[in-house]
């Protein structure tokens, strides 16, 4: 076992280009469920407590750093592409002497802090240790070549290996645990004799091995873990492991799925006992779903919140939103940032709901617009209501007592309050004040125009 008191420095290799990926964003910038590739694999480094974290970048650098502004991310700059060797001497700089230097790669972003620790913590302090992996066909990954005591004495490339070395198996993940004040000897040894003439950092094996010091491969789980991602076939690949990993989360959690492999997680998702899933679903950044809650097909739950029993019935879209419990919402209905529903309250469909607050058991059902509003307990909204709440300059509120009736077609021009108890009438348009328990309404006088001639297209 290691010493836990050695500070883990890590260093992530972001510096290559991509060309198969076809595309102008650099590859660690490639979405995977919802966050670039090197997102992934900092908050790996951020898992395992690394007391520094340095990224190795070169193409598309600028745009790459703007993605990631936090202050404490160390960067180094790799000019030229010469090599995984070269890429990591870059960063050693900001890396002190006494740290163990965590080398990982930006376009990994599978791999679990499991395997990781795994790795720190069965290679001793002074030893090299490699993440590796056995494959059926290994084909294209350096190889693990040990000696007949099973001790790893270098890794080969396979464009630099013998027809033996390439029958092996086990392959290099990219990934090692180094003690830094050697690795930073063995990288200036390096020398770019092999079929790509670059500096690699896999030869570091066999100059540790040549000074005596031990190199412990460190199986991972899977090779899903390693996977690097160098197309968007294998990006497609990948998004789907990891939706199936976080899709497991839930349901050992309580939650019932419909479907686990039509439902896209693109955040944390937290859920209560006995929730329903149906499929195409997608859950965006923090969503907290209470006990019983059920969620309709082709649903998108952003940054929201909702409460035990309620119903989310299908075609659905909550955005910073926080639900009541034993609400029911939809079909078709919106819920905008600042939407807040208390309990037992009903949006229906083709409803939206934009910075407003709906209260205890208060219905808003049809196709109705509700913006920087506040409604009070036991009202109903009749279909075809607006709060016309924006004057093309101000937003303004509109207040709704409890217990009012706001009947069909109705427009509340803001700012305007109803009161508690209130009726009003269809059809109206309603610029002042509408007191408690009386009827109000305004309709202009209805006319009928005799002899009045519908017009007609003229004749070609």
């Amino acid at each position: 076992m290691t010493d836990k008191s050695t500070p883990i420095a890590v260093v992530v290799l972001a510096a290559g280009q991509g060309t198969r990926m076809r595309s102008d964003i650099p590859k660690v910038l490639q979405p995977m469920a919802g966050q670039p590739l090197l997102a992934h694999v900092l908050d790996l480094a951020t898992q395992l407590n690394a007391a520094k974290t340095v990224v190795v970048y070169g193409h598309g650098g600028d745009l790459v750093r703007e993605h990631f502004p936090a202050p404490e991310l160390g960067w180094a700059l790799q000019a030229e592409q010469l090599g995984t060797g070269h890429a990591v001497q870059q960063a050693m700089p900001q890396i002190e002497d006494d740290a163990r230097v965590l080398v990982l790669c930006g376009d990994v972003p599978l791999l679990t802090s499991a395997s990781v620790q795994r790795l720190i913590d069965d290679t001793a302090v002074t030893s090299v240790g490699v993440l590796t992996v056995a494959m059926d066909d290994p084909t294209g990954y350096g190889r693990i070549v040990r000696d007949a005591n099973g001790r790893v004495v270098k890794i080969v490339e396979q464009k630099d290996g013998s027809p033996e070395e390439l029958a092996v198996r086990e392959i290099n993940s990219g990934v090692f645990v180094v003690p830094s004040k050697q690795l930073c000897g063995w990288l200036d040894a390096l020398q770019p004799q092999n079929a790509q003439g670059e500096y690699y950092l896999t030869d570091i094996v066999g100059l540790a091995v040549a000074d005596g010091v031990s190199v412990e491969g460190i199986q991972a789980d899977g090779f899903e873990e390693i996977m690097g991602i160098n197309d968007r076939v294998q990006l497609a690949a990948a998004e789907r492991v990891y939706q199936r990993r976080a899709v497991d989360v839930l349901m050992r959690a309580g939650a019932r799925v419909a479907d686990p492999a039509r439902v896209d997680i693109r955040g944390q998702v937290t859920t209560g006992r006995d929730v329903f899933i149906d499929v195409n679903a997608v859950f965006v950044g923090d969503v907290t779903l209470g006990d019983r809650v059920q969620i309709g097909p082709n649903c998108v739950v952003t940054d929201s919140t909702i409460g035990d029993d309620t119903v989310v019935l299908a075609n659905c879209v909550l955005e910073s939103a926080s639900v009541g419990a034993a609400c029911n919402i939809g079909p078709y209905a919106r819920l905008r940032p600042g939407s807040d529903l208390s309990e037992r309250a009903k949006v229906g469909n083709f409803v939206e709901i934009k910075k407003s607050h709906i209260g205890v058991g208060s219905k808003v059902n049809h196709l109705t617009y509700i913006g920087d509003a506040t409604i009070g307990a036991d009202v109903n909204v009749g279909a075809g209501t607006i709060t016309c709440n924006y004057d093309g300059a101000n937003k303004h509120q509109t207040v709704i007592g409890d217990g009012a009736f706001i009947g069909s077609g109705v427009e509340l021009v803001a700012p305007v309050n109803i009161g508690s108890g209130a009726t009003i009438g269809a059809g109206s348009t309603i610029t002042k004040p509408a007191p408690d328990d009386v009827l109000t309404l305004e309709r202009a006088r209805q006319t009928s125009i005799k002899n009045w001639q519908r017009p007609v297209k003229k004749p070609k």
